[in-house]
């Protein structure tokens, strides 16, 4: 390990960074909820809509076709792995460990969903006249960041001559 630790390679930032990561998916959640109407589009930009609906799948709707358990099971698998790889990184790879803390708020975000309510809430549409991508939440927003963050950090060590040593 070269260099310092970075914020989210310690236990407590990213403890702290996933707790209110999850309290504020939770309550933007809450808020469609309360003021969404249900499967109707409300625009807020060219391209960009409010569309409440419920994903009883995994990302993109997958697997929605399987039991709500399972797809526990899976989240927590995922959860533990990313876990072990933010354990497991040298301390100085800033853009991994937020990536890291990124993915765990949000599968956890996601989670807490599905074991409330047996399905994910999602209110974000990108859409065009004859387009439309994936309704998608906070939650999704922090894991596809955070992937892309850890995709950004092993670029970066790739320049600079280093690896990720597992």
């Amino acid at each position: 390990m070269s260099g310092h630790r970075t914020l989210f390679s310690r236990p407590m930032p990213i403890a702290l960074f996933v707790v209110i990561a999850i309290a504020a998916d939770q309550l933007l959640k809450y808020l469609v909820e309360a003021f969404l109407p249900f499967q109707q589009a409300v625009p807020v930009m060219p391209m960009l809509a409010l569309y409440r609906t419920y994903n009883y799948g995994v990302a993109f709707s997958m697997l929605s076709g399987m039991e709500g358990w399972f797809i526990v099971g899976m989240r927590l698998v995922v959860v533990a792995f990313v876990l072990w790889l933010w354990r497991r990184t040298p301390k100085d790879r800033f853009f991994a460990h937020l990536g890291y803390a990124m993915i765990i708020a949000g599968a956890l975000g996601n989670l807490v969903d599905r074991l409330l309510f047996g399905y994910v809430i999602d209110y974000i549409l990108f859409h065009t006249d004859n387009w439309s991508f994936a309704v998608f939440n906070l939650a999704d927003s922090l894991i596809t960041i955070g992937a892309g963050a850890i995709v950004l950090d092993e670029l970066l060590q790739t320049k600079w001559g280093r690896s990720l040593k597992l």
